[in-house]
Formats: C-alpha cells, sequence, structure tokens
C-alpha cells in the first residue's frame, strides 16, 4: 500500500560500496520499499551494536543490499489495507527479518505486513516501546521462564552482569519494577549512582576488592543471575546460584563452560532465549508484560534519545565501548509527539 508522496523521505540505507558493505543517509520513495499493506510514519527506533557492525561493513551483514538497516520501529499509522489498523494507530514491529533481509526501522518511512504489527500497549510511549525493543522481549522471556521455574522474590537476590550495557540495563530496571532484590554487576566505575537510579539494591564493580571477596564465597550466594558479560563470568554464575536456580545468557555474552558440575550435583539450569525469531503470540506476551507487572517507569534512566542525523556517531561510539544503557533514534517524531518515557 503506497501513497502518492513524491517528495520521498530520508534513510539509513546498508548498501556495497565495492567489495564491502557501508551504511549512508539517502532519500527514498515509497515505491522503493518492500511490499506490505501498512504505511507507517516512523517515530522512534532502537539502535543496536549490530547495527553500528552493519553500517561499518562487519558482520553480521544483512542478507540483501541495499537494506534499510534497523530492526525495531514504533511509530504511526498512515495508512492501512489491514482490517486491524487504521491511520493514526500507533503500532509497534520488533523483528522478522527487520534490517537483514527486509527494508528496516532506520527511515521516515515502513512498509509493513499487518501481520508482523502490534498495537502500542498503554501505558507505554513509543519513546519507551524502542528503549526495550527486542531486548525487552528477550528479557521478558527470560523473567517468565526463570519465574516459571519457581524464582520469586522471597526466594533472595538476582544477579545481573553486564548491567551497564543494553540487555544487563534492561534488566535491572524490569527486575527491580517486578519486586526483585537485584545485584548489578558492572565493569564501570562510577555506574553505582545511575544503576541505583534504574533499581539496583547494590552495585559490584567488576576487579573491585569486594568483587574478589565475593567471588571467594562461590556457593548459593544469587537465586538467579542474568549474564550480559560473558567470559569468566559465566562459570563463576554457574557455581554462585542456589540449587536449583535458572541462570539465563543474554545480549551477545560467549563463554565456555569446562565443568558439569552445577548442572548434576546442583541442577542448576543454563539456558537462553531467541527474542529475534520469537512468533507473534510470544512476541504480544512478552509487551503484554513489558506494559503490566513489568513495566518500568524508570527506564528514563536506561535510554539515551539522539536525533536521526546523529546515527553515524552513535554508531562509532557503540563500536568503540563508549555508551551505557540503551539508545533510541528519533526519526520522524515532531511537536507532541516527541514522548517522554
Amino acid at each position: 500500500m503506497k501513497t502518492q508522496e513524491s517528495s520521498g523521505f530520508m534513510a539509513w540505507v546498508n548498501a556495497r560500496a565495492g567489495a564491502a558493505c557501508r551504511g549512508a543517509f539517502g532519500r527514498m520513495t515509497e515505491a522503493e520499499l518492500d511490499d506490505g499493506d501498512v504505511l507507517i510514519h516512523v517515530g522512534y527506533a532502537s539502535v543496536s551494536t549490530r547495527d553500528a557492525l552493519a553500517s561499518a561493513g562487519r558482520p553480521p551483514l544483512p542478507s540483501r543490499l541495499p537494506c534499510v538497516g534497523g530492526a525495531d520501529l514504533a511509530g504511526e499509522v498512515i495508512a492501512s489495507a489491514a482490517p486491524r489498523f487504521r491511520p493514526g494507530d500507533k503500532v509497534i514491529a520488533t523483528g522478522y527479518g527487520l534490517g537483514i533481509k527486509h527494508h528496516g526501522a532506520f527511515a521516515e518511512r515502513a512498509l509493513l505486513p499487518g501481520g508482523w504489527l502490534l498495537p502500542l500497549p498503554a501505558p507505554l510511549t513509543m519513546r519507551a516501546s524502542m528503549a526495550l525493543g527486542t531486548p525487552g522481549i528477550a528479557l521478558a522471556m527470560v523473567i517468565s521462564r526463570l519465574e516459571d521455574g519457581g524464582l520469586k522474590p522471597e526466594r533472595g537476590p538476582v544477579l545481573v552482569s553486564g548491567a551497564e550495557h543494553g540487555h544487563g540495563t534492561l534488566a535491572v530496571a524490569l527486575l527491580a519494577a517486578r519486586g526483585y532484590e537485584v545485584v548489578a554487576l558492572s565493569r564501570h566505575h562510577g555506574s553505582e549512582v545511575w544503576l541505583g537510579t534504574l533499581g539496583a539494591s547494590k552495585v559490584i564493580i567488576c576487579g573491585s576488592a569486594e568483587h574478589a571477596a565475593i567471588r571467594q564465597n562461590a556457593r548459593a550466594l544469587w537465586a538467579a543471575a542474568i549474564d550480559n558479560q560473558g567470559g569468566e563470568i559465566l562459570p563463576w554464575l554457574l557455581a554462585s546460584v542456589k540449587p536449583g536456580a535458572g541462570v539465563a545468557v543474554v545480549g551477545e555474552a560467549s563463554s565456555v563452560v569446562h565443568s558439569l558440575g552445577p548442572f548434576w550435583e546442583r541442577g542448576v539450569c543454563l539456558f537462553g532465549v531467541d527474542a529475534r525469531q520469537a512468533g507473534f503470540a510470544t512476541k504480544e506476551h512478552a509487551w503484554g508484560r513489558l506494559s503490566g507487572d513489568l513495566h518500568a517507569p524508570a527506564l528514563g534512566g536506561a535510554c539515551t534519545v539522539v536525533a536521526f542525523d546523529a546515527l553515524p556517531e552513535v554508531f562509532e561510539q557503540l563500536l568503540a565501548g563508549n555508551t551505557h544503557g540503551r539508545t533510541v533514534v528519533r526519526i520522524g517524531a515532531q511537536g507532541s509527539e516527541k514522548e517522554s518515557l
């Protein structure tokens, strides 16, 4: 479904540059968009390290080029042939190959199948939904699985590693909103106050004397753990959670587990979730929790909002490791649409 608009719109497009892939701003027309039945005025989009890598020509790269980048968007319906949506409706879309094999979020317009869209759930704003994005869906899935396994606030503290970045930051805010005692493990000195505002009851700095002392007491410390850091942290988490506890690996964390002892001796469960490939019903349930019992007003402190034209600088900062929390790009929001979280 395309309108008669002829002036075009701005987009961040990953395209071939010789033998490489590079991202750059350019103008597009609606005729260049993929087929779909809902035309959207994009208001906000999530920014991830994967977006930065693709724009720099580093894997994982889009499977099609050229391709508008960005995997998560929130916006307002301009026109719709899908019976579920009308002009003016606010909607969100995450995953479905956006920015990889289908034109994605970093454009002032998006044309998508109605089956990929969910109504923006109250009380979330478009901006708040993009502070969550696919990582928020992943963490709602993680928390649901931990709770299905018996996790409750009264069972004790939950440790979150890599708390200063992306998934870790969101995990702190969501768990705290649910009533859990959250211990945040961070690699950044000076993050104690900031993580405290998100709901962390305690912040431990990696490599500190406090961290070393806690690592010496390796048994039965945490009711559960969410690992966003990887490396040597994961084996320690497996050894230091309580018997029968769950440990979830999220984000880009990677590690090698050398001992199976925590699994067969103490019944520890190690798992991950795939929010990018999650089905519609799973996403709908996740957004229901994110706008309900996991709703975290403190998310404002976890999110930096940047203008669309600042996207190249944001990518540089992400690849240099100079960001914290989540980054959201304001693409088409104007006037009263410039929402607070």
